[in-house]
């Protein structure tokens, strides 16, 4: 009898192999040392595979840290009494934070290190900053091994010493505006078993003994299980809102924010499938529903009527049928929508301003560089600002930050990302193709490569995510200037269930249309190579959490489709994981995936779920990234698919396993870290595409 692939003496396949759990489900108990000691044995096979491109990986990192300015300094943000900045230096890994008295530049101190905060962890995230209202106390939260459980510290600025308040509270801190001399109160979330923040709490901090906090005060739980709540205060400073949402349903109370002890006023009772968004600015309340159509509608309604706020909203913004409205920012002078063109896949900004009785006097779009591209507003703190600071990029583009003048309509340029190297942008090309799925959609794919290069077909990276309605909108990358030069394409294709041509593109892509995405995956991997753009036998497939079940998925079923795929902290066991509610994030799942106690939707989620369709075929070459500490997506859906795989494999490309055990679903916290494991996948990446230095024959044997 010929042996399974993968099952000869020495693979961790062979010795870990259980013949009663063929499954290999018994990776889900993570306190055996079984589960360890296999990890760390796929890891060293991954190494001893890695070894001979070790060289060109050291040759990726050194470039890209020399592409890049090592030593970043933030924008400053001025608020009422201080400047704010961070500072990183060009051998760290984090930043310090600074500050100076808005009326004195000179007198800058730094007040926070986060260098000395992660110094001997292994890992560090920080979670969310919040200065107190009079700037002088400040409040973080910080994650020191990678699972999204935060400590909450308290420290007076500049130099007091740090306290612990509280532990495994959620990552998001929020001030009310009831300060006095004495102290101020501090809103957070908490979480239930499952890892969802289910609850916000209060407590008063007493500035003279702040370790002698009040026990905290329950504000507000959420019992239904698929809804998350969360917490924020208007930048008028007027209102804390509560949001309590599921993936298609919204629901927010509302706070005096000098008042937090008051009782929550409903602004948004829930109404199945309908999201909202509020801010406010004095004399009235702005939301964005999609009650009115599923592209959203803005309306408005008076400080007056706030108390009730089912029958006095009025239209702002009609709801219309080739735009879905994003986001609203409100301004003492008016509103700043985002808008998504479904036609063009495409953000604007749109500049509202508005008299007392809410008629606009001015009415337009904030003009784009290009197309496409990524302009985003900046954090603006001030309710009253003249100015707002833009973030403009684009595939071909670095990021550039403005200050746009709101009565001249002057630009300023604040900053921009320096690239260094032989490749400069201006020596990069991007263009949008439109694939054709299988249903005669068309799917935009967005592709950059070097100008030189840009009339012959060439090996490409495609990317892929598609999933809770997150547009993939061009972004510029300095690392992936290394694969752009040595002659490498990189396409982003546009699948449904992202949110790039609007809500409908997100609606079609998900529950019983989630089969849209996986074949518009592959008719944009087919429309590069009609195009003449990429090589037929040259194209890996890329995908991070649910775009690494994307391009799992369609590596079950077109494995001859690519020639290696990468799968970074992958959600690949989607059936067994939707039918476990005691699994972290399984029941706010429901409203994206279905809920598996149906027959029918387990049915159609067995029919894509990446583990329920491995069947004995040549397999691509896999890179497969896990981490320990991930709540998002568990160690044990990449080992599980890795195990199975390999025992499936018909040939002779390498499948591969690397553990992360000290990281979450993030991955490495620290940005050097960060850089090498990146290193590490563009050289599996060359690898597969034919542009590394060692060939694929010699990799194999």
């Amino acid at each position: 009898m010929k042996a399974q692939p993968g099952m000869h003496e020495g693979s961790p396949i062979a010795h870990y192999y259980r013949a009663n759990d063929p499954e290999w489900h018994w990776l889900e108990a993570r306190d055996a040392p079984d589960v360890n000691q296999f990890l760390k044995a796929a890891n060293r096979e991954h190494a001893n595979w890695f070894a001979p491109l070790l060289p060109l990986a050291e040759t990726l990192y050194q470039s890209h840290l020399a592409r890049r300015e090592l030593a970043v300094k933030s924008l400053k943000t001025a608020l009422d009494h201080f400047t704010f900045w961070s500072d990183t230096a060009a051998e760290d890994d984090y930043p310090c934070w600074w500050r100076h008295p808005n009326d004195q530049p000179d007198a800058h101190e730094c007040f926070l290190d986060v260098r000395d905060r992660a110094a001997d962890q292994p890992f560090y995230d920080m979670g969310d900053m919040a200065l107190s209202p009079n700037e002088q106390w400040l409040a973080w939260t910080e994650d020191t091994q990678g699972d999204e459980r935060f400590t909450l510290w308290l420290k007076a600025l500049p130099d007091g010493k740090p306290q612990q308040l509280l532990s495994d509270i959620g990552a998001g801190i929020c001030w009310a505006e009831d300060e006095t001399t004495g102290g101020a109160t501090l809103l957070f979330t908490r979480f239930d078993d499952t890892q969802r923040p289910d609850s916000i709490w209060r407590v008063w901090i007493s500035f003279s003994a702040p370790e002698r906090f009040t026990e905290p005060t329950l504000v507000m739980r959420e019992n239904d299980q698929e809804f998350w709540l969360g917490i924020g205060k208007t930048r008028s400073k007027a209102w804390l809102f509560i949001e309590s949402g599921s993936k298609d349903t919204t629901e927010i109370h509302a706070l005096p924010a000098a008042q937090p002890d008051a009782t929550p006023m409903c602004l948004h009772a829930r109404q199945p499938g309908v999201e909202v968004s509020i801010d406010h600015r004095p004399g009235a309340f702005y939301r964005l529903q999609n009650a009115a159509g599923p592209h959203f509608q803005l309306d408005y309604i008076s400080d007056a009527h706030h108390r009730d706020t089912t029958t006095h909203w009025q239209p702002l913004i009609a709801h219309r049928e080739d735009t879905t409205l994003e986001g609203v920012d409100a301004f003492a002078w008016g509103l700043i929508v985002a808008e998504r063109s479904h036609r063009d896949a495409q953000v604007l900004l749109r500049r509202l301003v508005l008299d007392k009785d809410h008629t606009p006097t001015l009415d337009k779009h904030i003009e784009l560089p290009e197309t496409p591209c990524s302009q985003l507003l900046e954090d603006s703190p001030h309710f009253d600002a003249k100015s707002v600071q833009l973030r403009e990029e684009s595939l071909t583009r670095p990021p550039h930050w403005y200050s746009l003048d709101l009565e001249s309509g002057e630009r300023k340029l604040l900053k921009q990302v320096p690239v260094y190297g032989q490749l400069s942008p201006e020596q990069l090309t991007s263009r949008r193709i439109w694939a054709t799925s299988v249903d005669g959609e068309q799917i935009p794919v967005s592709v950059v490569m070097r100008a030189d290069l840009a009339d012959q077909p060439l090996p490409t990276l495609l990317y892929g995510y598609g999933a809770y309605g997150e547009a993939l909108d061009p972004w510029f990358s300095i690392a992936r200037l290394e694969l752009l030069e040595r002659g490498a394409a990189f396409a982003v294709a546009h699948v449904r269930g992202g949110g790039e041509r609007g809500e409908p593109w997100y609606l079609n892509g998900k529950m019983a249309h989630k089969e849209n995405s996986f074949h518009d995956f592959l008719a944009a991997r087919d429309a590069l190579v009609e195009t003449g753009i990429s090589q037929h036998q040259r194209i890996v497939a890329c995908g991070a959490s649910a775009g690494g079940m994307l391009v799992g998925t369609c590596v079950n079923r077109a494995p001859d489709a690519f020639c290696a795929a990468v799968l970074d902290v992958p959600f690949l066991d989607v059936l067994r994981t939707m039918l476990n509610p005691e699994l972290p994030l399984t029941t706010a799942e429901y409203s994206e995936w279905g809920n598996p106690e149906d027959p029918e939707v387990a049915e159609r989620i067995r029919d894509y779920s990446p583990l329920d369709n491995i069947r004995p075929q040549r397999y691509p070459a896999l890179w497969i990234e896990g981490s320990w500490f991930d709540t998002r997506v568990s160690y044990w859906e990449p080992a599980k698919f890795y195990a199975r795989v390999t025992q499936a494999q018909q040939g002779d490309s390498p499948v591969l396993l690397h553990t992360d055990m000290s990281s979450g679903h993030g991955g490495a916290s620290g940005r050097f870290k960060a850089w090498r494991d990146t290193a590490r996948q563009d050289a599996f990446i060359l690898w597969a595409l034919g542009l590394a230095p060692i060939s694929k024959t010699n990799q194999q044997q």
